[in-house]
């Protein structure tokens, strides 16, 4: 492996939180991850706490690049579909959003993951505005969109379910009001 950055001590950061919660984010786990020695975070970090924060604005960075690829595609019933099948092809997001909000007793934690929360669930309002939803009932069915998306990472963390179920995301299209072929709109 090459020289490490601090973008690399981020990534491996985020994949122990995904794993573990902000309690799996110790430096000698996190260099254990990377292959390296603890003393080589010392280079990019301070202590602990600016590496959870370095993975915490990697997080957000990440869905901001998704949100600005999902903004190109202008069929909103596509969009949706789109955002549902990159966050659930992607599990280590589901997990970490899912420790985020468990750990929302910390302050900073909370305002990063409300922030990314508000932000997805803002796209996803959008969308279904777009479809001709008013605005009571796109916030409530993202809300309850988001909140399938999160219980499914929750189930799976806990071993009560292996995957996402395949049809996970037309049925969450479903439940959202988004005509899909082969399931009834709520």
């Amino acid at each position: 492996m090459g020289r490490l950055n601090a973008d690399d001590w981020a990534r491996a950061a985020l994949g122990a939180l995904a794993e573990g919660g902000l309690r799996a984010v110790a430096v000698e786990a996190v260099a254990a991850r990377l292959g390296v020695s603890k003393g080589s975070f010392y280079w990019h970090f301070a202590n602990r706490r600016a590496l959870v924060e370095a993975a915490l604005r990697l997080w957000e960075s990440d869905t901001e690049a998704v949100i600005a690829e999902l903004e190109r595609i202008a069929d909103p019933t596509r969009r949706l579909r789109t955002l549902l099948e990159v966050a659930l092809g992607e599990p280590t997001d589901a997990a970490v959003s899912f420790w985020l909000i468990s750990g929302a007793d910390d302050p900073a934690v909370a305002d990063v993951a409300r922030r990314v929360t508000d932000r997805r669930m803002g796209v996803m309002k959008d969308a279904l505005r777009q479809l001709g939803q008013s605005e009571e009932e796109a916030r409530a069915r993202v809300v309850a969109g988001y909140g399938s998306y999160l219980g499914v990472a929750a189930l799976i963390r806990i071993g009560a379910v292996d995957s996402v179920p395949a049809t996970f995301a037309d049925q969450a299209l479903a439940e959202m009001g988004v005509p899909v072929e082969g399931f009834g709109a709520s």
